[in-house]
């Protein structure tokens, strides 16, 4: 599929997570098949912009294009601005986010928050779009909750306000990551735009990208969670796409090429210590297939240098066994 000028090489994209899908692990999911990785939201509010959090947040160097970079914010015309600024930062696709469920967004009325106000949605969009020449999308949630659910009014104010494609998680606001998604909501509003459809919520495997994007119709998937700890899902949802053939389960020294690329790359971009300390959750991620897991992360978890987190975490990975499901219960 197309976004503006820009032709994306799969159909499977890494969903904007905060503090989860920084440079370096956008960096190993495009390398392992996403066909566009989004950034961690970057918020509109000028004053944060010299933070080291957001100045991190805004480092795209050695990226593949193209470039997308996520904004969050409540006012139309801070969110402009904040599209200008980030346009000049590199940034070739503008990300507005409107289905974050967290509290401290929601409470500031920002992220799905702004589901409740279709009037103020479609003055940020429309401000947003004639801000800025390159693509804008929108990432968003069904309605704000059960009995809510305005995801077609949204999708269609969307479309006239000059978005460019939608993502769409197959929850509300209400449900945060709680219970099943949903994909009917996802089906209905991919029947009434034109613009291209990008279904999110619960795809974990192949089968399951291959099953939501035949009933929804959707252009696309985006994948969360799901990548934590296993980036190579990219390159298996995309080859049984193209194949209808399962792609075998990496072994233990590719994950462990992997994991050692995207924790020197960590350490590279964050500093020792404060890589170290990023590290630990996509260590967690990584390991928690493993036989021992559990015991190994507590261990893990008070290394405080990198040398030693890093030899450490390769020599888990390959001496220990992965779990295997067997009649509903984990064994060896």
């Amino acid at each position: 599929m197309n976004i503006g000028p820009y032709h994306l090489s799969s159909p499977v994209f890494l969903a904007p997570m905060a503090g989860i899908t920084d440079r370096p692990f956008r960096q190993l999911c495009r390398q392992l098949g996403a066909g566009l990785v989004v950034s961690e939201m970057v918020t509109s509010d000028p004053t944060l912009r010299n933070s080291r959090k957001t100045q991190l947040r805004l480092d795209h160097r050695g990226e593949q294009e193209p470039i997308s970079v996520q904004i969050a914010g409540t006012e139309a015309s801070q969110m402009a601005d904040a599209a200008r600024f980030n346009v000049d930062n590199g940034a070739q696709i503008i990300d507005i986010n409107m289905g974050c469920p967290a509290k401290k967004v929601c409470n500031v009325m920002a992220g799905s928050a702004l589901l409740k106000d279709e009037q103020k949605v479609a003055a940020i969009l429309t401000s947003v779009v004639n801000a800025v020449d390159v693509p804008v999308t929108l990432k968003t949630r069904t309605g704000w909750d059960k009995d809510h659910r305005n995801a077609i009014r949204i999708a269609r104010i969307a479309e006239d306000s000059g978005i460019q494609a939608l993502s769409l998680h197959g929850r509300t606001r209400e449900c945060g990551y709680r219970g099943e998604a949903e994909y009917d909501t996802i089906a209905q509003v991919k029947t009434s735009i034109g613009i291209p459809v990008i279904a999110n919520g619960d795809i974990d495997s192949p089968q399951k990208a291959r099953q939501v994007m035949d009933y929804t119709g959707a252009d696309a998937v985006m994948i969360g969670r799901a990548a934590q700890g296993r980036p190579w899902i990219f390159r298996e949802i995309n080859h049984y796409l193209q194949t209808g053939e399962i792609l075998a389960e990496p072994g233990s020294n590719e994950i462990s090429r992997w994991l050692e690329q995207h924790l020197k790359n960590l350490y590279d971009f964050y500093g020792e210590h404060m890589g170290v300390r990023i590290a630990r959750k996509h260590i967690g991620w990584y390991c928690k297939a493993h036989i021992g897991a559990d015991d190994f992360r507590q261990l893990i978890n008070k290394v405080e240098d990198t040398e030693t987190q890093l030899n450490e975490v390769i020599s888990f990975i390959n001496n220990s066994n992965i779990k295997q499901i067997i009649n509903g219960t984990l064994a060896a």
